[in-house]
């Protein structure tokens, strides 16, 4: 196991190839939640874990189960399924054990199913032939990429509630007009790694 190429493939997923910045997507959660650091950071962790975890089971079911059956055309549809079975597992332990969170959280938990990072993450793994351990390296290293964008978006949109903006670029068209600066500012890490 070579770990620079998996210390190579975090730090790709991360930064280089950040899903927020460098694509855009993930937009809905990624402005709905970073209003506020505390569910910033509660969305960033469930977020990443419910990554993790689903990327993992879908190579493992694509592996072991499609792949045998010749029934790789199903993957988006298992693989949604998959996701969609951990953020009902997610939304039910959150509840639980953070009912506070799990308020502020509203609808954006519910979101996180049918978000389309959740998505490309096992089928980028599945398209670039990762074994099991890099996928879960490249999973780490998007949930951590997701979670950066959200608590840079969330500190600098908590700052901004004590500036004087303009009426017309006030909430969502200064988001936009932050976004755009900091993806302008995640282009610098373009070149860095390329796998």
């Amino acid at each position: 196991m070579d770990f620079g190429k998996l210390f190579e493939l975090v730090v790709s997923s991360s930064l280089v190839n950040n899903y927020v910045f460098t694509m855009f997507l993930g937009l809905c959660i990624f402005f709905g939640v970073s209003k506020k650091m505390e569910t910033a950071i509660g969305m960033s962790i469930t977020f990443t874990t419910v990554m993790m975890i689903s990327a993992a089971i879908s190579w493992m079911v694509f592996k072991f189960i499609m792949v045998p059956l010749n029934i790789e055309y199903l993957m988006i549809i298992v693989f949604i399924g998959i996701v969609a079975g951990l953020v009902q597992g997610s939304d039910t332990v959150m509840r639980k054990v953070a009912p506070d969170l799990y308020n502020k959280l509203g609808i954006y938990l519910a979101l996180i199913s049918t978000n389309c990072i959740i998505l490309a993450v096992p089928l980028s793994s599945v398209g670039n032939k990762y074994n099991f351990i890099e996928t879960i390296a490249f999973a780490l290293g998007s949930g951590l990429g997701f979670s950066l964008a959200m608590i840079i978006m969330a500190s600098i949109r908590e700052k901004l509630e004590l500036a004087e903006v303009p009426g017309p670029f006030k909430g969502l068209p200064m988001a936009f007009v932050i976004t755009g600066l900091i993806a302008l500012a995640f282009t610098g890490f373009s070149g860095l790694i390329t796998l």
